[in-house]
């Protein structure tokens, strides 16, 4: 409970997120902090948030209706060091009157950055091909080893056309593709800035040379890339994810990958995350996939630590958050 009924108390869900963010707290609340790098189990979390005000976490804490339930009437105001909001029950959030701030604004270009890099290291075959200098596959120079598609001339297809979106797309047109596609719930006005054309889900899948997943994980995107969606692609399709492992029916992707259904793929995020070191995806030879890294930037992180514990302060103050979940 709180000795000092002039600060709220604040649950921090491990010790190493940005210390600007975490300053900022500590000024206007008082804070206990997991101190251990790795998640918090279950059932330390479900002891730790009794009697708080609030939680700071991130995206690998499950914020349940147990959690909730744990924290009881105290807790006003949860907020996710993520854009992403799946890892919390947003609906017993509601019902329940606890405001949700998330940080969607500030690692949109760090992603988008991401998104790029894991592109051109997958139709470039990067990965592989660095790995030919250090095992002695380097040979005799031979004219199509290591080739791949570019992205010149392609046409890309875009999922999820949000602020993400926008902006891979942006990164897009310098490359010089022939066409951009996207699918979104709306048409975007930004779209005809950009040289983007709106078409259904089904015509992006199938026409699309390089499919880029950049939307949310919800109840619609759920698995929406599974093996009916990687039968109708191209074969010679290259496949990037760096939204959501759930957005992906994994087992399906691999099927598609190792028969050659795809060409290849390129993830950011996976199910599970960490994966394990026996997945059998990690066999394969035509995927590059980095440990959701798509906010790692320095500054990125900093921001986002700020805004998340600015949402926090202002929730508990009954003021307008920078990002609230609505």
């Amino acid at each position: 409970m709180n000795l000092d009924n002039s600060k709220p108390n604040v649950f921090v869900t491990r010790p190493d997120f940005p210390e600007v963010g975490i300053n900022i707290l500590k000024e206007k609340c008082l804070i206990t902090t997991w101190n251990n790098s790795s998640v918090i189990p279950k059932e330390e979390l479900l002891k730790h948030v009794v009697g708080k005000q609030a939680i700071f976490c991130y995206s690998a804490n499950k914020i349940d209706a147990e959690v909730l339930e744990a924290a009881g009437p105290y807790l006003k105001v949860i907020g996710t060091f993520s854009v992403g909001c799946d890892h919390i029950n947003l609906k017993e959030c509601q019902k329940r009157g606890i405001r949700v701030g998330y940080t969607p604004d500030v690692l949109t270009d760090a992603t988008a950055e991401l998104t790029m890099a894991l592109l051109l290291a997958t139709t470039r075959r990067l990965i592989e091909a660095n790995k030919q200098v250090y095992t002695g596959g380097w040979s005799s120079w031979s004219p199509k080893w290591m080739c791949g598609p570019g992205l010149k001339d392609s046409v890309i297809g875009i999922f999820g056309f949000g602020r993400i979106g926008q902006e891979v797309a942006k990164r897009c047109v310098p490359f010089k593709p022939k066409q951009i596609l996207y699918t979104s719930r709306t048409e975007k006005e930004v779209a005809e800035e950009i040289g983007a054309k709106y078409v259904e889900f089904k015509v992006l899948v199938t026409s699309s040379d390089i499919v880029i997943a950049c939307c949310p994980l919800n109840d619609e995107t759920r698995n929406i890339f599974n093996k009916n969606v990687f039968t109708n692609m191209k074969k010679s399709v290259v496949f990037i994810n760096s939204s959501r492992g759930g957005v992906v029916d994994q087992e399906d992707l691999y099927n598609a990958l190792k028969n050659g259904n795809i060409y290849a793929a390129g993830l950011d995020v996976t199910t599970p995350e960490p994966l394990q070191l026996d997945d059998p995806i990690l066999t394969l030879p035509n995927i590059v996939i980095s440990p959701h890294i798509g906010s790692a930037n320095i500054a990125t992180r900093n921001d986002m630590s700020i805004v998340t514990a600015k949402n926090i302060v202002l929730g508990l103050q009954g003021q307008e958050m920078i990002s609230e979940v609505k």
